[in-house]
């Protein structure tokens, strides 16, 4: 992923020094993404965010005093509010599904590859799901088994996406296959700034307040497969 022309200013919040450290440094390679502020719980992270307005929020999922999961409405409520990331480890599923409902934009894995790490900040800041490869399946399938639509529930995801063009449902298609909005400008022969105006149009039509509540849309109705 090509770097952003302003630096991506990020929040990281682990109660782990090792983690901070280790994110930092990582961080620290990429030109285009500067590090303004690190906590340790959830409320030092509201603190440091409403101080120093990061584009991106790196949250640790559990931490003492205040959890990332009890972080995550404080931070979208601020203005501009960050997007939110949260770092877990593998097999915290319900934790990682709770957070996506909370309406955090993606979550990593701690031991994700450095690239990984950064083209996921990179992917944040630009409005992207950002969601680790290696519980993807698992977390989507849960979150599916949840919520399953019955009856008059089916019926009213079907009416959500009622309203959507022929393109916009295409558009709604690729977000439930995980694609980038620059793989679906790149599939669909667009550029990226009109793919963000397609999401963004998704997200007012359908009521969803995230990428990834749209890709569970998607999957529901039937658009993903």
């Amino acid at each position: 992923m090509a770097e952003a022309t302003e630096p991506i200013r990020v929040l990281l919040a682990d109660d782990e020094a090792v983690i901070r450290h280790g994110v930092r440094l990582i961080l620290r390679h990429a030109k285009d993404i500067d590090v303004v502020a690190v906590a340790a719980d959830g409320h030092a992270a509201v603190a440091e965010a409403a101080a120093h307005r990061p584009d991106v929020a790196l949250v640790d999922i559990r931490m003492p005093v205040c959890d990332g999961l009890a972080a995550i409405k404080p931070l979208l409520a601020l203005d501009p509010a960050p997007r939110v990331v949260m770092l877990t480890t593998f097999g915290d599923d319900d934790n990682v599904v709770r957070a996506l409902q909370e309406g955090a934009a993606g979550f990593l894995l701690k031991d994700e590859e450095p690239r990984e790490l950064i083209n996921a900040v990179r992917a944040a800041a630009a409005g992207d799901s950002v969601l680790s490869p290696g519980v993807t399946g698992a977390v989507i399938s849960r979150m599916l088994r949840s919520r399953t639509p019955r009856g008059t529930e089916s019926a009213r995801a079907d009416d959500r996406i009622a309203r959507l063009t022929g393109r916009e449902r295409e558009v709604l298609a690729m977000l439930g296959q995980g694609l980038s909005n620059r793989d679906i400008a790149g599939r669909l022969g667009i550029g990226v700034g009109t793919v963000k105006t397609y999401v963004g149009a998704i997200l007012d039509k359908t009521g969803s307040a995230s990428r990834v509540q749209a890709a569970l849309l998607a999957h529901r109705t039937g658009l993903a497969s």
